[in-house]
């Protein structure tokens, strides 16, 4: 079973290496040591810690989807055209790019600075193993 140590763990979850340090010495994230004196997580105790996580901490989701890839990040940039519009954003490690209509940015108040979850739906998703 392949085991991550605290700072892979913590890019895999979109978090920093001292928050997940802190994780674990709450006890959130079980750890083991290696000959070496490195905490390490097994991969499947970390791909159920992940699974926790995405639950949240129990408030009530307000919004109804039927997207289940969602992202959420920062806007980093904003391109406005005369109808169409780029949209950035940084979510953890990930950047996700998003064309939409001036319109919606708009009525969104998506500018700089906002925070926004980008969601994602598609037909076809490929997995690579790293």
């Amino acid at each position: 079973m392949q085991s991550y140590t605290i700072g892979q763990a913590a890019r895999l979850l979109g978090v920093s290496p001292d928050t997940a340090r802190r994780w674990a010495d709450a006890g959130r994230m079980v750890t083991h040591r290696d000959e070496g004196g490195r905490r390490l997580i097994d991969g499947r105790a970390l791909a159920a810690f992940s699974v926790e996580l995405a639950k949240g901490d129990g408030e009530e989701d307000t919004s109804y989807t039927s997207v289940r890839n969602a992202f959420p990040g920062i806007v980093t940039a904003v391109k406005l055209g005369d109808v169409a519009a780029q949209v950035e954003i940084q979510a953890g490690p990930h950047r996700l790019v998003s064309l939409l209509t001036r319109e919606a940015v708009e009525e969104l108040g998506l500018e700089v600075g906002v925070e926004a979850t980008a969601r994602v739906k598609s037909t076809n998703v490929h997995i690579d193993r790293a």
